[in-house]
């Protein structure tokens, strides 16, 4: 399989050939690997006398690609031991996950995930976006990012006995908000219509240009987006998914504070993205945690007796609950008759079950005597609120983008939900509050993190550069900022599953059973 890192043999000088060191090794690279655009810069032509007569004219060189042109990452000796490193980044607006990965063998070396230190400044984009239009603000968030970034990445090789400056390429998957405080860019256009991005595919650059202290020639891919809202993270999605090379009709949904869906399959895609809510990751509720030790991940509730079992991430006394858990615990709620169609609590059907806090019914999940932290854990009428809002927007989402090329949801073959979300869900409690479409269990397909998947599988495998080019390429997005069909059928989807129930056909059996 092809990696990034090549063994090259330039020709030695003669008195019948007076070329230049650099022109010879660009010609190796033409003759021995097929590239003609190799950018090289003044630091690698300095060293490049001594290096390639040291090496005895063989050359172990780092590539690194966009679709326009090849700069070199990293220069050894042939036959070095010293490891070529990649770094694959999944750039999240509430986390960021780092990996490494051994650019000659493509075998993963080691991971780690961080919060995001922009949310000092706001855990949503939009409040970021707000502080990046102040004087100063948009270099002040880069900074921050890039700062906590290097000492991630300093303590993950550390930790690994490797060293951070053996890095020679960066593959960054963000959303388009993300990738442009990374970059530094203004962002004060995404969210202004007609919501113009910068710039829609970055392709490479050099890691200092960024402040990254990395390999001295270490260069950094990040993935395209399709507008405002449709990031890198999601072309990074499809080619961990595999949408483009499958003959199949596939939905793919990337949940997150956005949820970022794409519909097609080898010959056509089409994408959008809209505001879920961060009810769906468990982070509007004070007892909204991300997943972790003690953090509730599931809920069961026994339809005849109310019973409530519930499961902890490391079977640790419960301390949280996260955006899985929350699902589960709506659809439980629902389907034994303590929530109604609008999402209410119904009190008086199992009232020691209820209290009344600043004026709002909140249900006691796990009482003091029982959590990790000595507090009773408590949802708010609030917060089912949220969730029944962020649910409809996705499932209108998914409804608007299937719509929109005249598909219906039966016709979809894979349905692929991503993201540390995705990894976790129930699929079958998400389709009991009509958050996803009923359709049978078997076509749903949890991804994990597919933004994380992809960048890795770019550092694995260059062709992987292709796909990503023909993807965006074909590319057609969805704005549904303006779209009026969007948010006539919100309102619709605002109920428990939903205001036409003949669209869930599995939730209305379990209803008329436990009637």
């Amino acid at each position: 399989m092809p990696r990034w890192v090549k063994e090259i043999k330039p020709a030695p000088p003669s008195l019948d050939d007076h070329s230049g060191d650099l022109d010879r090794l660009k010609r190796s690279l033409h003759q021995e690997c097929g590239l003609e655009q190799v950018c090289v810069d003044l630091e690698t032509i300095q060293s490049l006398p001594a290096m390639i007569r040291d090496s005895a004219y063989r050359l172990r060189l780092a590539l690194f690609q966009d679709r326009e042109k090849t700069f070199i990452t990293g220069m050894d000796p042939a036959g070095s031991t010293k490891p070529v490193l990649g770094l694959a980044v999944d750039l999240g607006t509430t986390r960021y996950v780092l990996q490494l990965v051994d650019l000659e063998t493509g075998a993963v070396l080691a991971s780690a995930d961080h919060g995001n230190p922009q949310s000092r400044i706001g855990p949503d984009i939009l409040t970021r976006i707000h502080h990046a239009g102040q004087k100063g603000g948009t270099q002040e968030l880069q900074t921050m990012l890039i700062q906590d970034l290097q000492a991630g990445i300093e303590k993950l090789c550390r930790e690994n006995g490797l060293d951070h400056r053996r890095i020679s390429n960066l593959a960054l998957a963000g959303n388009t908000a993300m990738t442009h405080l990374f970059l530094g860019l203004d962002t004060r256009w995404l969210i202004r219509e007609p919501y113009v991005p910068v710039l829609n595919d970055p392709g490479l650059c050099r890691a200092s240009e960024i402040g990254l202290d990395l390999g001295p020639l270490a260069a950094v891919y990040c993935f395209p987006n399709a507008g405002s809202y449709f990031g890198g993270d999601l072309f990074a999605g499809i080619l961990d998914a595999g949408l483009d090379e499958s003959n199949e009709i596939s939905l793919l949904v990337d949940v997150g504070t956005n949820a970022e869906v794409v519909l097609g399959n080898k010959d056509w895609l089409i994408g959008c993205a809209g505001a879920a809510g961060p009810a769906l990751e468990g982070g509007v509720s004070e007892i909204g945690k991300p997943a972790g030790p003690g953090i509730i991940e599931r809920v069961g509730i026994d339809a005849q007796t109310l019973e409530f079992n519930l499961q902890t991430i490391s079977n640790q006394p419960p301390l949280g609950i996260c955006g899985s858990g929350f699902i589960d615990l709506a659809a439980g709620l629902f389907i034994c008759g303590l929530l109604d169609a609008r999402g209410k609590f119904v009190t008086d059907k199992d009232p020691e079950r209820f209290v009344k806090r600043e004026g709002q019914d909140c249900l006691v999940l796990v009482q003091a005597s029982q959590s990790g932290n000595g507090q009773d854990l408590l949802i708010g009428q609030a917060e089912i609120d949220s969730l029944i809002r962020s649910k409809a927007a996705m499932y209108t989402i998914l409804e608007t983008l299937t719509a929109s090329v005249g598909l219906t949801f039966e016709q979809v073959d894979r349905f692929c939900v991503a993201g540390t979300f995705g990894q976790y869900i129930d699929p079958e409690s998400a389709i009991s509050i009509g958050m996803l479409p009923d359709l049978p269990l078997e076509i749903f397909h949890t991804l994990g993190n597919s933004s994380l998947g992809g960048a890795t599988r770019l550092l694995q495998e260059p062709e992987s550069l292709d796909i990503v080019s023909r993807t965006r390429d074909r590319m057609t997005y969805l704005e549904l900022n303006v779209n009026q069909e969007f948010m006539n059928e919100f309102s619709a989807a605002r109920f428990l599953p939903h205001t036409d129930r003949n669209r869930f056909p599995s939730v209305v059996r379990k209803l008329k059973t436990r009637n």
